[in-house]
């Protein structure tokens, strides 16, 4: 196979049927996320190669490695968003590498980016990841919740998220998910929604999604080994 050549096929494709999706739904197109965790070097390079700027990482430790050493020489060209889990002893970390952090679920860990930002002097943009299926396994806000956090987040701290995130659970139709949260931000008055990935991201799109996060699509299957 080669990567090059498939990448930006794909690349191209899947920005034909963002533009197609949005403008059939009469809706703003989202910025895509190429999503290149787990994925082998070769095929970020084809990604690069292929025009892709923004880039979205699960784990920090794997994004320093990558971004800034690997492919450090792109870095200033690029867009990176943290999409994972944040543990809060990784904040100062996250805070100096990423541009935006889609999964603040937490008021510890809001505390911390806020003195990691001191710290760095940079602040990333955030979006809250809720758990509209209030998976246990999963991370983010519980729904019932979220008002008084946000409320927190706002009083307290001074802190304004972009957006709202979710992860649909993998047995049930997303759809539904993605109206949901589209009504919740509306109702907390955030524009940002982070939702739809490689199976689902034209789902997202009429309800509003402002970031689809894509990676399989794009780079084939993810290499666990």
């Amino acid at each position: 196979m080669n990567d090059h050549l498939t990448i930006a096929d794909a690349r191209t494709e899947i920005l034909q049927r963002i533009d197609t999706a949005s403008k059939t739904a009469g809706v703003t197109t989202p910025t895509l996320i190429a999503v290149s965790k787990v994925q082998p070097d070769n095929r970020i390079q084809a990604g690069l190669d292929a025009g892709l700027t923004v880039f979205g990482e699960n784990r920090v430790q794997d994004a320093q490695t990558r971004w800034g050493e690997t492919f450090a020489s792109y870095r200033n060209t690029l867009e990176l968003h943290l999409i994972g889990p944040l543990q809060t002893n990784k904040a100062k970390d996250a805070v100096a590498l990423f541009d935006v952090i889609h999964t603040l679920d937490r008021e510890k860990l809001a505390k911390a980016l806020l003195n990691a930002a001191d710290a760095v002097g940079r602040m990333p943009r955030v979006f809250i990841q809720v758990n509209l299926g209030e998976e246990d396994q999963k991370a983010g806000v519980a729904p019932d919740n979220l008002p008084a956090f946000l409320d927190r987040l706002r009083s307290e701290y001074k802190l304004e998220p972009e957006g709202l995130m979710c992860i649909p659970p993998i047995n049930e139709p997303a759809a539904p998910h993605f109206w949901r949260l589209e009504k919740m931000a509306k109702i907390s008055g955030l524009k940002g929604l982070s939702m739809g990935m490689s199976a689902d991201f034209e789902t997202a799109i009429p309800f509003g999604a402002t970031h689809v996060r894509v990676g399989s699509a794009l780079f084939g299957a993810r290499d666990y080994t």
